[in-house]
């Protein structure tokens, strides 16, 4: 199973950097690329352990549903979401937060497996792998913009 990790240095807070990674709108806001809203479950604010959410967004140019859950939350440290419901076979992303100095270290580490057996691998190696990457990364990227404005 493809495994992506990310790690980027915010200059914010722990608890400001936790609350805005699990906050629905802010979600929305670091995923404009997508078009990401959400249309189900918890739709606006901070998701909790146990929460789920609903989304809709346009991935290589076509539009999706993705439920997922909240299944593990240590605040304001870490939390695991996990796919219930999309286009993957299942995926499973841990956000860990680490205080450094007078900021964060956020931690992506996003586990995946592809449907479609073969032809799934086949699509990680030739486009998928790289385009999840970059799809964390430039979250990631985003919402150290917003906690070092804020």
């Amino acid at each position: 199973m493809p495994t992506i990790n990310h790690e980027i240095y915010i200059e914010a807070p722990v608890e400001v950097c936790f609350d805005l990674a699990r906050n629905v709108d802010v979600h929305t806001e670091t995923t404009g690329k997508t078009k990401e809203r959400a249309v189900a479950g918890v739709t606006s604010g901070l998701m909790e352990k146990g929460d789920s959410v609903t989304w809709e967004a346009i991935h290589l140019g076509v539009k999706q549903k993705l439920t997922g859950k909240i299944i593990e939350m240590e605040k304001p440290h870490s939390f695991t979401d996990a796919m219930v419901k999309g286009a993957f076979h299942s995926f499973t992303h841990m956000h860990e937060f680490i205080g450094k100095g007078s900021g964060t270290v956020m931690k992506d580490r996003f586990v995946y497996r592809s449907p479609l057996g073969v032809l799934g691998k086949i699509a990680d190696k030739l486009f998928l792998e790289k385009y999840m990457t970059r799809f964390i990364t430039e979250r990631a990227i985003e919402l150290k913009r917003i906690a070092e404005r804020d």
